[in-house]
């Protein structure tokens, strides 16, 4: 009698380790309250409602209905479920090297931490915005090219060395003013 008592415990014991863990597919989503929830189907006969999802700390995102979801469910408990993982198949950014990292969306835009070509931001054709900065700074070691048929700021232009065109520079521009005398004096840089 006893090793049955003991056979129908560890069954029990065993079911529940069963039950720990499934892998679904979000259906559903609501990102609107303090706790991202999403409708998971587990199969044919198990779907879920409002379940929580666990996302890393300075990260936010919304997975897209038909993502791979992992959900873990405290001692076995069905009623109690918490997504831990999502990822997606069909935009999953694939050929990365062991190391490299990129942040990316449903719609192609990303930022990719290489191996070898730098920190790559593909906005795939539209803004890019930085919002309320009191300053930004680029410290390039070499050099910084736009590539833009026009280049717009809205208030003064201050350079620590010459500015060029494609006709010649503001220092040579000055040459020119200076030595030109409209009748009579001279002009007021000449006079410094």
């Amino acid at each position: 009698m006893h090793s049955t008592h003991t056979d129908g415990a560890l069954s029990r014991i065993w079911r529940r380790v069963q039950l720990f863990v499934s892998r679904g597919r979000i259906t559903f989503s609501n990102d609107a309250g303090n706790v991202q929830t999403l409708q998971i189907r587990l199969g044919q006969l198990e779907t879920r409602d409002a379940t929580p999802r666990l996302g890393e700390f300075g990260h936010a995102s919304r997975p897209p209905v038909g993502a791979d979801v992992i959900v873990v469910f405290a001692a076995g408990d069905r009623s109690n479920g918490v997504v831990i993982a999502s990822g997606d198949q069909k935009t999953r950014p694939r050929g990365l090297n062991e190391g490299e990292s990129q942040l990316y969306d449903l719609w192609g835009k990303s930022v990719y931490l290489t191996k070898d070509g730098g920190i790559i931001v593909e906005a795939k054709g539209t803004p890019v915005t930085v919002n309320n900065a009191t300053a930004v700074t680029i410290n390039a070691s070499q050099s910084v090219v736009m590539n833009t048929p026009l280049l717009k700021v809205s208030g003064d232009i201050v350079a620590g060395g010459n500015v060029s065109d494609k006709v010649r520079s503001l220092a040579a521009d000055r040459a020119i003013y200076d030595g030109h005398n409209h009748g009579g004096g001279p002009t007021p840089a000449q006079q410094q």
